[in-house]
């Protein structure tokens, strides 16, 4: 498993990274046991991974800690998150992110973790992250219950990554958590010149995810955008739009494509995916591990989709509400 730099950070982290959320949350979303769950971290570890992302919010903190019993703390990297406002919007109180810190503490069972994150900021709650909590969190780093601050977009309400934009102009995070992918390239040009100047970290995510491996609602998806004037009418033409990308000398399939266009784009460190199934997870590792696709690929696909923004980012589904919503079509 090939190792990168994170940025600043100075922490040697696979280029493929476990996360514990999305829409599976380690299988724990599709009836796995949490046995089974820790069991795709201990598999994620053995299999070359070092970097295993996880949230106060997606309830796998503990088994993310049962999967790494027994691994010196030195062998692996453990990024968490605390959302920084609720569900409904309301302002998170300060000394609620210092609970959520202090909670994540307790349940991973260390006394410092490597990347703790903001999670989920946006144009709407930036100000009160960076003026209300991040002095707060600056002041408990400063404690030593984690080694970096990172911050992840929420990338539903920021389509144009406005609020990362604006916290790479102040250079306030060691590690940013961005959404990219071969449909959703944006980042290119908004995000990843500053996090190259400013040597900030990258966890990718959307680099697949909900979208590759479903061919019916790829294509579905893939139609709207010819249908909306937003993609070359050949698309909607093809049964499988996609299919340049897997050949001898390319990808075996599009998940494969998807995971390595986002490896090798500039600025980007660790691609982060999640899965419950054990085999999912031996055939991502084994695609980031493969060479660059073809310099014609990935020129192809930046002229069908570099000025799209936003597509392939939707809130997490199960695999059990992707193949119903595929069925009703």
């Amino acid at each position: 498993m090939e190792r990168r730099v994170l940025g600043r950070t100075k922490l040697e982290v696979s280029v493929a990274g476990l996360g514990a959320g999305g829409g599976v949350q380690l299988g724990l979303r599709n009836g796995a046991s949490e046995s089974e769950a820790a069991g795709i971290v201990r598999l994620a570890f053995d299999l070359g991974i070092n970097i295993i992302d996880t949230a106060h919010g997606y309830g796998t903190e503990g088994v993310v800690a049962a999967g790494l019993k027994g691994i010196p703390r030195d062998q692996y990297v453990l990024s968490t998150k605390y959302s920084i406002d609720r569900r409904d919007r309301t302002q998170l109180n300060p000394q609620q992110a210092i609970n959520g810190l202090d909670n994540s503490l307790k349940i991973l069972g260390t006394d410092c973790i490597d990347i703790f994150q903001m999670h989920g900021i946006d144009p709407v709650n930036y100000d009160h992250a960076i003026d209300d909590i991040l002095p707060v969190l600056l002041r408990e780093q400063e404690k030593g219950k984690f080694r970096f601050l990172g911050a992840t977009e929420f990338s539903q309400r920021d389509l144009d990554h406005v609020a990362l934009g604006k916290s790479l102009d102040a250079d306030l995070f060691d590690v940013i958590m961005v959404a990219f992918s071969m449909v959703n390239q944006n980042a290119r040009e908004s995000i990843f010149p500053a996090t190259i100047e400013r040597d900030v970290g990258t966890l990718i995510m959307f680099a697949s995810r909900n979208l590759f491996g479903y061919p019916v609602r790829l294509k579905r998806e893939l139609d709207k955008l010819v249908q909306s004037g937003q993609a070359p009418d050949w698309l909607a033409s093809e049964p499988e739009p996609l299919k340049f990308l897997i050949h001898e000398a390319g990808a075996e399939n599009l998940v494969d494509a998807a995971y390595r266009y986002a490896r090798d784009e500039p600025g980007a460190h660790v691609v982060l995916f999640g899965t419950g199934n054990p085999d999912h997870l031996r055939a991502n590792v084994a695609y980031l591990g493969r060479p660059p696709l073809p310099d014609a690929d990935r020129a192809r696909l930046e002229e069908l989709f570099g000025a799209l923004v936003g597509f392939g980012v939707e809130p997490g589904m199960t695999h059990a509400q992707i193949e119903a919503e595929a069925d009703r079509d």
